[in-house]
């Protein structure tokens, strides 16, 4: 190669919390239930009028996470909504936080973390019966803690792939030690989103794009590997501009990456405070000192 290109890898790393209920109600929190739609109510179903109530147990386990890895801990947090329209999430939005996290900064295992927050699971579509989509709504509104890593550039493919992975391997130990959650992968109770850019000056971030639901570490590595690949080809061959920011998935069969959606920005997402759930003050709720 005439040219030597450096791969920035970002992590952002989804783990549904171990809790009795849901995130803002309290039907069961039950990731082992076989059969659809029975754990389920008006709040979790987004019928109108029905109102969230914060789970403070999921509240608690985030800022144990936090505590783990020298994260700093926000007095004042709150939950936005974030606005986006699939045919898993029941009410048009999603509740998460946006401007103040319940965590900020840490690290761990060569990553420097962002932040931390909290938000509700989607639900689970299903494509076993045919030719169509059916959806079981379970899982919407468990709750789901989302780790965002500041971004970390490397010398090769390999190092970058093998580093991002051990890192989501210490993040499941971690979440293990402190019984916050299962991260059980092949159940989707913890996933991975790899944020994947190449360029020839390590000062400078090249265009990301966004790795899908990944629920292996075996696939996280691979995964990156190629679509940092594929990007180096394209730049050799001088097709560096066909390289745009977007959401791709892994297809394991092909081992390959493939593209699924131009990536979103936060402006998209329409995020504004959630006007049902109150204001939080954790240094007070929880006895910080």
């Amino acid at each position: 190669m005439a040219n030597k290109y450096y791969v920035t890898i970002g992590l952002e790393i989804h783990a549904e919390l171990k809790t009795q209920t849901k995130m803002f109600c309290s039907c069961k929190n039950n990731p082992d239930e076989d059969k659809p739609n029975v754990n389920i109510c008006p709040v979790c179903m987004a019928h109108p009028g029905a109102l969230p109530v914060p789970n403070k147990q999921a509240i608690e386990n985030v800022i144990k996470v936090g505590l783990a890895i020298n994260g700093n801990i926000a007095d004042f947090s709150e939950f936005d909504r974030k606005n986006y329209f699939y045919p898993d999430i029941p009410k048009g939005y999603q509740i998460s936080q946006y401007k103040y996290p319940i965590v900020s900064g840490g690290h761990l295992a060569d990553f420097d973390v962002t932040r931390i927050h909290l938000e509700e699971d989607t639900a689970n579509n299903k494509h076993d019966r045919g030719d169509f989509s059916l959806i079981d709504f379970n899982r919407a509104g468990v709750p789901l803690m989302e780790l965002v890593t500041e971004p970390h550039t490397f010398e090769n493919a390999d190092i970058a792939a093998k580093t991002a992975t051990n890192f989501a391997k210490e993040l499941q130990l971690v979440l293990w030690y402190l019984g916050v959650s299962e991260a059980n992968m092949e159940k989707g109770e913890m996933r991975l989103e790899p944020n994947v850019s190449v360029t020839t000056d390590p000062k400078k971030l090249g265009t990301k794009v966004e790795i899908k639901n990944i629920n292996s570490f075996r696939s996280a590595e691979r995964a990156i590997k190629y679509e940092a690949e594929r990007m180096i080809e394209l730049m050799e061959s001088g097709k560096g501009a066909d390289i745009v920011q977007e959401t791709r998935g892994w297809d394991e069969n092909k081992q390959s990456t493939f593209s699924q959606r131009k990536k979103e920005g936060s402006a998209d997402y329409r995020y504004f405070p959630d006007p049902d759930l109150p204001k939080m003050k954790l240094y007070e709720a929880f006895n910080l000192e």
